[in-house]
């Protein structure tokens, strides 16, 4: 198999929403971003795999090496070897693959956020930085199309918070804000067992309550996102505004289900990912 051929399966075999906006890239710019998508799901399949931390700890550090050596010319990783060539031509940078590598580290190394600026800095690492890259391959022409990136990012990863609650509170990890959580009165113990939390009578109001705080804060960012990408990028970027599209729909799909995250996964069909792409290709807006 070639290192094309494996970005190009694991990309395709996670099911993503990021790769239904590939497919209406140019080849070379597809090639790219399908490589750099499956360096960013090697490493985090690390830590949702992990069953050692230990363990994931050394899976890392080895990833954190082979960056390293990547940018010395000698990739060692069908991933790394796929990726390598796009890295000068796009303008892709070493620190910025090892941030990513830093905010998978700090899953390893912590399970609880103190308040939202706190959350931000994970958010910047796995999710900010994801995009400012993704805006270089894409086509960015104007430097402002950075921030427009870095805060579609942001916006993305808390609407895969929202969506995970109940997965990752099962895992131990709760990524709302612990001062989130105290201003609406829901316990960190609640989220891990909702089956008793339940029943409690007031339980499902101030659930409720916490989660439109987020799911508010989350539109605030699309919002945010949108007035500050240049009009001359706009075309550069329909990637990103495809993803934008499906993301924000699928927030509004958890809040219309009144948010059952603790106990079942949202998703929207194939067939739903690939219209939605489609009308921004075609539109050319969201």
């Amino acid at each position: 198999m070639t290192p094309e051929q494996y970005v190009q399966d694991k990309a395709a075999a996670s099911g993503s929403s990021f790769y239904y906006a590939f497919l209406f890239l140019p080849k070379e710019r597809r090639a790219a971003i399908t490589a750099f998508y499956a360096f960013c799901r090697e490493v985090d399949d690390v830590v949702d795999d992990a069953v050692d931390m230990g363990i994931a700890a050394k899976k890392l550090a080895w990833w954190q090496a082979e960056v390293q050596q990547t940018f010395q010319d000698k990739p060692t990783h069908p991933v790394m070897q796929a990726l390598m060539p796009h890295c000068k031509y796009y303008g892709i940078e070493e620190q910025q693959l090892q941030a990513v590598i830093e905010g998978c580290q700090m899953d390893l190394q912590q399970t609880r956020y103190l308040d939202y600026p706190a959350l931000q800095h994970y958010c910047h690492l796995v999710a900010g930085v994801v995009g400012e890259v993704a805006a270089k391959i894409f086509g960015q022409s104007n430097s402002q199309t950075t921030a427009y990136a870095h805060k579609l990012g942001q916006a993305f990863q808390l609407t895969n918070i929202i969506r995970d609650v109940g997965e990752d509170a099962r895992r131990g990890r709760i990524y709302l804000p612990m001062s989130d959580l105290q201003k609406f009165n829901v316990k960190a113990h609640e989220l891990i067992n909702y089956k008793l939390a339940t029943k409690s009578s007031d339980f499902d109001d101030r659930f409720q309550a916490l989660m439109a705080f987020q799911s508010q804060r989350a539109h605030a960012l699309y919002d945010e996102a949108m007035q500050l990408l240049p009009t001359a990028d706009v075309r550069s970027q329909k990637p990103g505004l495809m993803m934008a599209s499906i993301y924000r729909t699928l927030l509004s799909e958890i809040e219309k289900s009144k948010f059952p995250v603790l106990h079942e996964r949202v998703r929207l069909t194939p067939l739903r990912k690939l219209w939605l792409a489609w009308k921004v290709q075609a539109l050319g807006k969201i």
